[in-house]
């Protein structure tokens, strides 16, 4: 993977917030791996205990249980560290229209606390998980940062808050800020369990296990589906990325866009399958076509997003192959 060859200065300490969920503990792997320090922040609830549990006997891991909702706790995790990674949100489009008060106070307030806390402790960079949510009801493909459309629901707009609070910081006080845009990420460890699971993760686990998965709509719907390698890749470039593009946002994506019938199909084959979907009405709040222009991510990040979705769809059909 291009990353491994990235290099920080010695003894850098990374802070990695919802470390314990599917991309914060693929983050926390591959920094580990690349033989620097990591510190996961996780209240666990949305997390799983043995996505830290795997970590606890590295010497450069630390664990800290607790809520980015809480300022002191944020402050105490920060200090020290040279780089946060600010992944700890509650996800889901759907649950945040049933909760957006709890997403406000979880999404906004969090980020909020995280920032303020990174600013204090003279944080070099500030890299948080942005959403291709942000984009709306804008109809134009592909989607391109600084062209935004109507919100469609409360986690579309926590992620919007949140990357004006990450402009302002950098502009009013310094603190280096990058937000990733990602567009429908998977890969290993993410989880297929739940009325909210991502839609990858479901449709593998429910066919490997002979049931029948429900697609919302016609399945006509398009994502630019993107591999948890080219998150991590992102994150880490961002961390060495110029000042003079503090405060920017950047798509995160493979640059492309899979019809949603043709992935079902497609894992249905890889397994040996042939089970019919179900179909089920369009969800409110979900966009129709996603499909990224990375080319600002290419230029200012260095991003160059290696894994395509064939790969990486290869790899993650492995991976709950031996773990499912």
């Amino acid at each position: 993977m291009a990353y491994k060859n990235l290099k920080f200065p010695d003894n850098s300490v990374f802070l990695v917030t919802g470390g314990a969920g599917f991309i914060g503990s693929n983050l926390v792997e591959a920094i580990l791996e690349m033989g620097y320090k990591v510190r996961c922040l996780d209240d666990l609830s949305t997390g799983s205990r043995k996505n830290v549990d795997m970590f606890l006997d590295h010497p450069d891991y630390q664990f800290i249980k607790g809520d980015i909702k809480d300022f002191e706790t944020c402050l105490k995790a920060t200090e020290g560290v040279d780089y946060v990674l600010n992944q700890a949100a509650w996800g889901s489009v759907p649950r945040s229209i049933e909760q957006p008060v709890f997403y406000a106070h979880t999404n906004i307030i969090g980020t909020l606390n995280m920032l303020e806390a990174s600013r204090q402790n003279k944080v070099k960079k500030f890299v948080y998980a942005s959403s291709s949510s942000v984009y709306g009801d804008e109809a134009t493909l592909p989607k391109k940062e600084g062209i935004e459309g109507n919100l469609l629901s409360p986690y579309a707009l926590t992620k919007r808050v949140d990357e004006e609070y990450a402009k302002l910081y950098s502009k009013l006080y310094g603190l280096d800020t990058y937000g990733l845009r990602y567009f429908n990420v998977f890969g290993k460890r993410q989880n297929p369990d739940g009325p909210y699971a991502a839609v990858i993760p479901k449709f593998i686990s429910m066919l490997m296990q002979e049931k029948r998965p429900t697609i919302y709509g016609d399945g006509k719907q398009s994502r630019d589906f993107t591999y948890i390698e080219n998150v991590i890749e992102a994150n880490l470039k961002a961390c060495l990325a110029s000042s003079k593009y503090a405060g920017e946002c950047f798509n995160i994506a493979s640059g492309g866009r899979e019809y949603l019938i043709d992935v079902y199909n497609h894992i249905n084959e890889k397994l040996g399958k042939e089970i019919e979907p179900l179909y089920g009405p369009e969800r409110t709040g979900d966009i129709k076509h996603s499909h990224a222009d990375v080319s600002k991510a290419i230029e200012m990040l260095d991003y160059d997003c290696q894994w395509s979705f064939k790969q990486g769809i290869e790899e993650s059909i492995d991976w709950y192959r031996k773990n499912l």
